[in-house]
């Protein structure tokens, strides 16, 4: 697979990602977390700095209609932030983008939230084969 096959991939699957959240109003809370944090990682696996930002904005839209303060403020210096790390171009690879984790920590994502990925990889080509969901590989 291309380089810019497994790009436009990714950027799809940050679609699914979103659009599965969107649709996940009926769904837990984590699950719906789970969504966006693996929208985050892919996000941060392609350097892209709108779909990065895109992804805190979705986290603070999230944090806002869960009424919890702590995870609005850290979307908000998250949002601050993205324009400088793309700038210095110091993504943390892996990292979930929550306001729980050092903003600035390489991480690797939790089982569920490279399940995610791997599901929205596979449900945006299904005869291509998954793409790494691990930090650092794109």
């Amino acid at each position: 697979m291309s380089h810019a096959h497994s790009r436009t991939r990714q950027r799809a699957a940050f679609e699914h990602l979103l659009a599965r959240f969107d649709a996940s109003t009926a769904e837990s809370t984590p699950q719906r977390w789970r969504y966006l944090e693996a929208a985050h990682v892919l996000a941060q696996n392609r350097y892209s700095f709108l779909l990065h930002w895109r992804a805190h904005w979705k986290m603070l839209q999230f944090a806002r209609t869960l009424k919890d303060d702590y995870e609005v403020r850290g979307q908000l210096g998250h949002l601050l932030m993205t324009p400088i790390s793309h700038l210095v171009r110091f993504v943390p690879p892996g990292n979930t983008g929550r306001a729980v984790m050092p903003a600035m920590q390489p991480m690797v994502p939790s089982p569920q939230v490279r399940e995610c990925i791997a599901e929205a990889m596979a449900a945006t080509d299904p005869a291509a084969p998954a793409t790494s969901a691990h930090p650092g590989q794109t």
